[in-house]
């Protein structure tokens, strides 16, 4: 073969490699784009929040009572996995979360509706809190800020952060958050009602009902 078949053959391999290379870059980027979830949508959320959630959480997050917790704020992450976790499970199981009332709801979003209505509420501003009982506030503040070494409790500061705000995906603002629901969440975990987070079972069966009480309204007063 003469120099010149030979340099053909090169360019022609070198091209093939190109284009392979090519088809395969823009298979990957292809791949990457059907698999990463699309934006939030904000107008599509807060449609969601007026008709769906506005009743027991107000169309900003922001619950007029302890019963229903405050959304606004809270980090989209955190409120995406609840959403899901109060799903029935597949394979039959129950709900990591056992709620009648959001299972029904959560069931009717599908991934990228609560995508949607998580955005629109981390976006909204919280309204601010208070911690009622003065008495308690320090036994509160020592559980918050130091846990309570004797009965292996951590410090609720090390994961939710010194001043509430959490952490997102895994630990979730309670900053302001209404006290009685905190305790309604900690009764949970301590009486395995709320099975959604290991640690949290543990860390609330140690914890007495006044600790319980004082540490909630510590926590609902934090901003």
């Amino acid at each position: 073969m003469n120099r010149l078949g030979k340099s053909l053959k090169v360019l022609q391999f070198a091209i093939g490699a190109t284009a392979a290379g090519l088809v395969a870059s823009v298979s990957m980027m292809a791949t990457a784009a059907e698999s990463a979830p699309a934006k939030p949508d904000l107008a599509r959320g807060q449609a969601i929040a007026g008709q769906v959630c506005a009743a027991c959480h107000g169309a900003d997050g922001n619950s007029s009572g302890g019963a229903y917790p405050k959304l606004a704020g809270q980090h989209a992450e955190y409120l995406v996995k609840q959403l899901k976790d109060f799903k029935p499970q597949p394979g039959g199981k129950p709900p990591a979360r056992n709620n009648p009332i959001m299972v029904g709801f959560a069931s009717a979003l599908n991934d990228q509706d609560m995508i949607n209505v998580a955005a629109w509420f981390s976006s909204q501003t919280p309204k601010p809190g208070a911690a009622h009982d003065a008495k308690t506030v320090p036994v509160g503040q020592k559980i918050w800020r130091a846990g309570i070494a004797d009965k292996g409790v951590p410090a609720c500061a090390g994961c939710h952060g010194p001043t509430g705000q959490g952490i997102p995906v895994q630990y979730p603002r309670l900053s302001g958050q209404w006290s009685e629901y905190i305790v309604a969440q900690l009764q949970a975990f301590q009486q395995r009602t709320r099975n959604n987070n290991e640690p949290m079972r543990e860390i609330a069966h140690r914890l007495s009902d006044d600790e319980i009480k004082a540490v909630a309204d510590y926590a609902a007063g934090l901003h």
